[in-house]
């Protein structure tokens, strides 16, 4: 007895919707049983790569588009009426689907009034594809994905996504006064991915009262970007930074993570004497800073640290930061990290993903890399209690730091150092590494921990 045959309707169709739609389709030619379950599957996964031949030059082939497309018309037939859908996947070329039955497909599932999550992603070899403004009509929809080769054209007075709390917008084209609509015809919206967007006017404002976790990945120099959410919680930035950032509003920020783009060749004329044309470029970061200066937590990525030394001095007092993590790299410098210590009074926690950096004459006394008179004054000023140091290689350098932050940092109490993952343990293992980290637990007050 086929047992899997015996079970109930909504419990078959539960087990197709982790089938791609071609695979659950397949599943029809099993029995009488099967044959129309696909009818009431809740999730529907429409991808082209996956029904189309991916040999050289059958891809092109007008038959092998043609089936493609009365395939995906047949399945959204036999499911006319269900309201069991919830998902709606589509993943296709624009040349390989006329627009007309593109925007059919979307209106299709959308005017059943039972889709919560809407996933689009038009890969266009020609003009950006023109997105319907159905999508952005209908009273179920939860989670809004739009990827890739759309133009997002909006009609102010045909928005209507009262239940949207999850917006994606990933590598499409924008206007921001017609987004700035949008959002404000978002009520219950409450997370917001923008990646690589291509904004057709360089001044972009985000404004949401109810949204509470952002990532903005900015693939191009912006002038201006405002960010006006009072409910943020979680925030990640990682690109370009805009030329100004004339209003921040993140007065309930819990945690921030920013990674500025800086490629070398940028880097270079940054370090070089008088260069105010590029130093202006990144004058105006500390505004992003100021607006969350009430964040608990903050991690910063090397290139965040470099662009923020053209501005250290304008950085705000984190007065209620406790977690700090920052990232290194051997070409980056730590030129920021002595105002960012100045500037957390209350300190308690921080982060080192990997000790080594680019050294310069400005790291001042945080590090151990260039012998002075006022050495570890800033550390002795910092109520670090607990220190994580990450990517931990073995060198003479690291140990000399360690011992740094052991002798300097009056208030800490715990260190943990773990080993770099593809690090040789061996050399980890070696008595000289072993003995200088028993040396340090006997000579300081701090319980110091090495993970191998």
């Amino acid at each position: 007895m086929d047992r899997v045959s015996n079970l109930p309707d909504e419990v078959l169709s539960h087990i197709l919707s982790f089938l791609t739609t071609k695979e659950a389709a397949l599943t029809s030619i099993l029995s009488k049983r099967w044959r129309n379950l696909l009818a009431f599957v809740p999730c529907l996964t429409i991808d082209d790569s996956v029904f189309l031949h991916p040999e050289e030059g059958k891809r092109d082939r007008q038959e092998i588009k043609q089936s493609f497309m009365d395939f995906v018309d047949r399945v959204l037939a036999l499911q006319q009426g269900n309201s069991s859908l919830k998902k709606f996947s589509l993943k296709c070329v624009a040349n390989e689907a006329d627009t007309d039955r593109l925007d059919g497909w979307i209106s299709n599932v959308l005017a059943r009034g039972c889709v919560s999550d809407l996933d689009l992603q038009i890969i266009n070899k020609g003009e950006f594809y023109q997105l319907s403004p159905k999508c952005f009509e209908c009273s179920t929809l939860v989670k809004l994905r739009i990827c890739c080769g759309f133009d997002v054209t909006l009609v102010a007075g045909r928005i209507y996504l009262p239940m949207l709390k999850t917006l994606v917008l990933v590598w499409v084209k924008v206007c921001p006064n017609e987004f700035e609509t949008l959002l404000h015809a978002l009520p219950s919206l409450e997370e917001l991915v923008l990646a690589r967007v291509i904004w057709k006017d360089r001044d972009v404002i985000v404004s949401s009262a109810s949204v509470k976790t952002l990532a903005i990945y900015l693939g191009f120099w912006l002038n201006t970007l405002s960010i006006d959410t009072p409910s943020l919680v979680h925030f990640e930035y990682s690109g370009c930074a805009a030329w100004d950032y004339p209003v921040v509003n993140m007065g309930n920020l819990v945690d921030a993570q920013i990674d500025f783009f800086l490629s070398d060749s940028q880097l270079k004329p940054l370090g070089e004497p008088d260069n105010d044309e590029d130093a202006l470029r990144y004058s105006n970061v500390w505004k992003l800073f100021h607006g969350m200066r009430n964040v608990p937590h903050l991690s910063l990525l090397p290139n965040t640290l470099e662009v923020l030394s053209m501005c250290s001095e304008s950085l705000p007092v984190f007065k209620n930061l406790k977690s700090l993590a920052i990232e290194s790299h051997k070409y980056r410098g730590w030129q920021t990290m002595l105002a960012l210590i100045r500037n957390c009074p209350h300190l308690e926690t921080l982060v080192i993903e990997g000790l080594v950096h680019r050294v310069t004459d400005k790291c001042g006394d945080v590090c151990d890399c260039i012998s002075r008179e006022d050495k570890g004054l800033s550390l002795k000023l910092c109520p670090v209690k607990v220190m994580e140091i990450h990517g931990f290689q073995g060198t003479m350098e690291e140990m000399a730091m360690i011992k740094h932050f052991l002798d300097y940092f009056p208030c800490l109490k715990e260190m943990e150092v773990y080993a770099e993952e593809n690090n040789n343990p061996t050399q980890l293992e070696n008595q000289r590494v072993l003995k200088m980290f028993e040396l340090y637990n006997k000579l300081s007050s701090c319980n110091v921990q090495l993970f191998i």
